[in-house]
């Protein structure tokens, strides 16, 4: 695992032992990132479950402005903080160690991005766009980007969100939601 382009470009990155974490392989990043890179100079990025930190450095390391890296394993932060050392990019990143739903509840930022790839099994991606479509982190014409395995269904409509086509990469589906500009 590295990082694809940019500032930190080919660095390695740490992966976890175990099967705790699924990183996001680089196709299916590379993907992501090619859809969403006229948005990322100067974003302000959430990278709500972050895993091994690799979404939210490779934003980092093609232009985002800064990062918040959110995951509720201690040793999953431990990873991000390494591989943000790796990167060289530890100043422009903040790592919470809590629950997604308890960070999101006393989130006061605003972000430009959203990178929500939690793990499959669970009703973690569900629960996390509905609470994200519910409070005000989002700026208007941020993009939430959601990472699934073919099969798992997600809502159409949220109120003031428009979704995008799904993009799909052998078992893996990308969805992006954009918020509504209020002017419209």
């Amino acid at each position: 695992m590295r990082v694809i382009t940019g500032k930190a470009r080919g660095v390695a990155l740490k992966t976890p032992d175990g099967m705790q974490t699924r990183p996001t392989t680089d196709r299916v990043k590379e993907a992501l990132f090619s859809i969403i890179q006229f948005d990322l100079p100067g974003a302000m990025v959430l990278d709500l479950f972050g895993g091994t930190g690799q979404l939210g450095i490779e934003a980092l390391s093609r232009g985002a402005k800064k990062a918040v890296f959110v995951d509720e394993r201690e040793d999953a932060c431990r990873l991000i903080k390494e591989n943000l050392r790796r990167t060289k990019l530890e100043s422009e990143a903040l790592v919470v160690r809590s629950d997604y739903l308890s960070y999101l509840s006393r989130c006061r930022e605003q972000f430009d991005i959203i990178l929500l790839d939690p793990p499959y099994a669970e009703v973690f991606l569900e629960n996390s766009l509905k609470r994200i479509t519910e409070i005000d982190i989002l700026r208007d014409g941020g993009i939430i980007v959601a990472e699934r395995p073919l099969g798992k269904d997600l809502p159409w409509t949220f109120s003031g969100y428009t979704r995008s086509k799904d993009y799909k990469y052998g078992k893996t589906l990308l969805t992006l939601y954009r918020k509504d500009s209020a002017d419209l």
